[in-house]
C-alpha cells in the first residue's frame, strides 16, 4: 500500500512530464499543515527564480500572531507574492504545477491570487 505522500507523488509526475514539455516557467506549490510555499522555477528547471511563502519573517508580520500560515487567507498573500517577484524576474507566463495536490482550498485561492496579480497560467 503507497503512504499519502507516496500517492501525492505519484500523481504530480504526469504533470512534471507535460508541463516540462511545455517548456515554460513552472508555478509550483507545496501545502503543509502550518505553511504553504510557492516557487517559481525555470523551464529547464534548472533554477528557482522566485519563492514566496508564509514561512517568510515579512508574509508572518502580515498575517499577524493570530493567523497561521495554513488557511486560504494566508494562501492568498503567498499567491500575490511570488506573482510579484515572478514579474520581477521577467516572467509572466507560468505554468501551473499543483504537485499533486487538489485544486481546492488554500492551493486554489493561491492560484487564483497569483492570476488576479497579473501572472498568466
Amino acid at each position: 500500500m503507497m503512504t499519502k505522500k507516496e500517492q501525492r507523488l505519484r500523481r504530480s509526475r504526469q504533470t512534471r512530464v507535460r508541463i516540462a514539455l511545455q517548456g515554460v516557467a513552472r508555478l509550483t506549490v507545496f501545502r503543509s499543515n502550518l505553511h504553504i510555499y510557492a516557487s517559481v522555477i525555470s523551464g529547464d528547471g534548472a533554477q528557482v527564480l522566485a519563492t514566496a511563502s508564509t514561512a517568510e519573517k515579512d508574509v508572518r508580520a502580515e498575517i499577524g500572531t493570530a493567523g497561521k500560515g495554513g488557511n486560504t487567507a494566508a494562501a492568498t498573500l503567498v499567491g500575490k507574492r511570488i506573482a510579484e517577484k515572478a514579474k520581477a524576474a521577467g516572467i509572466d507566463k507560468v505554468a501551473f504545477d499543483r504537485a499533486g495536490f487538489a485544486y481546492h482550498g488554500r492551493v486554489k485561492a493561491l492560484a487564483e491570487a497569483a492570476r488576479e496579480a497579473g501572472l498568466q497560467f
